[in-house]
């Protein structure tokens, strides 16, 4: 009896953890409902169906729970251990933590969706008192409007225009730091003695290379023209 109670102890807890996990991921879909921006007038199929699958979810697991609670009640207080005992309470934990998540989600999305639906029929009026309006004051306000526009657009274009001369002003002082510090570091080098020595013998040496390196590529050029 022990053995069978243990067996069946096992696979509803298997079966409780099983839904646990589906339940969370069904939340991480259904979240996305309550901070979707542009939230439709009317729950969607999809948003409909994933709240109906978490609400079958939290009522199986009852259900498991149920049972698991009354198999632990059956056993005799011998066999009964502390940690079936603490196993059944962190279930029940989080189901009730689930259930508040629901709670909670689903009163975000209705509440969401209540002010959308308030904000699209405060528009819609205002579009009907403008429609009912005379041309000619429909025709000033589209005009007032663009104006707003260009003025915002003409003080993105001065901000844009500031950032860059101040750039450009940044780059004038970096070139003023280096051509400072070139010239004193010509400067310096100057009172060393004997460095412009070194420098014009360092130049020579370099002349001579180039004209022995030219030389011989002359000379390969023409062995190898001579030969063709």
């Amino acid at each position: 009896m022990s053995t069978s109670t243990g067996t069946g102890w096992a696979q509803l807890r298997q079966q409780t953890r099983s839904l646990e996990t589906q339940t969370d991921t069904l939340f991480h879909t259904y979240s996305r409902f309550a901070s979707n921006q542009n939230i439709p007038p009317k729950p969607t199929e999809e948003e409909q169906k994933t709240e109906d699958q978490i609400q079958d979810l939290l009522e199986r697991r009852q259900t498991l729970i149920s049972q698991l609670s009354r198999l632990l009640d059956s056993e005799s207080v011998l066999t009964a251990s502390a940690l079936k005992q603490n196993n059944l309470s962190r279930h029940r934990e989080i189901l009730h933590e689930h259930q508040q998540t629901l709670s909670r989600l689903r009163s975000a999305i209705h509440d969401s969706r209540a002010k959308a639906n308030l904000l699209s029929s405060v528009r819609s009026d205002i579009d009907a008192y403008r429609s009912q309006q005379h041309p000619e004051t429909a025709e000033a306000e589209y005009m007032l409007d663009e104006r707003a526009r260009l003025d915002r657009s003409h003080g993105v274009a001065d901000s844009v225009l500031s950032q860059a001369y101040a750039v450009n002003e940044q780059f004038g002082i970096q070139r003023e730091t280096l051509g400072n510090i070139n010239r004193r570091i010509v400067g310096a080098a100057s009172q060393v003695p004997g460095i412009n020595t070194l420098i014009g013998r360092i130049g020579a040496k370099k002349r001579r290379d180039g004209l022995i390196l030219g030389g011989f590529i002359a000379f390969c050029m023409l062995m190898l023209l001579y030969f063709m």
